[in-house]
């Protein structure tokens, strides 16, 4: 039920962010990203909430960067940087359905990370493909 309380009218609707977000960005199908899995250029970041990793399993050889720091992590100016984020590696963000990994990426696609993209419809795209992974 709709009241006047939880109507909002908002200017953006995430879906129709994502959707933009992925018309300026790199997409991979999982079929791509499985062939870069073993590729030592690239690392995969995994953007979902701790819970989910455990819940869920991961993809091997991922490294986990929350979505709420993935800015902070990236920039070598922040206290909170990551190395790998400095190594000059390509980078494929993934998240449960790809929503997060769009706007992730080109987020830090504008931060001036060219190397990135992301896994279309995320870990459940490729978990349903049967591509392997780490419980």
């Amino acid at each position: 039920m709709v009241t006047e309380c939880n109507k909002m009218n908002l200017k953006i609707t995430v879906k129709k962010m994502v959707l933009e977000a992925s018309s300026k960005i790199k997409v991979l199908s999982v079929l791509e990203a499985m062939r870069l899995l073993d590729n030592e250029n690239y690392v995969f970041i995994d953007l979902r909430d701790a819970h989910e990793l455990d819940q869920y399993g991961v993809i091997p050889k991922s490294v986990h960067a929350p979505r709420g720091m993935i800015e902070f992590w990236i920039d070598p100016e922040s206290p909170y940087h990551k190395k790998i984020f400095s190594s000059g590696k390509a980078f494929v963000f993934y998240c449960k359905s790809g929503w997060r990994s769009a706007l992730a990426t080109k987020t830090v696609q504008d931060m001036g990370l060219d190397l990135v993209s992301h896994i279309d419809g995320g870990y459940t795209a490729w978990q349903e493909a049967g591509c392997p992974i780490k419980k």
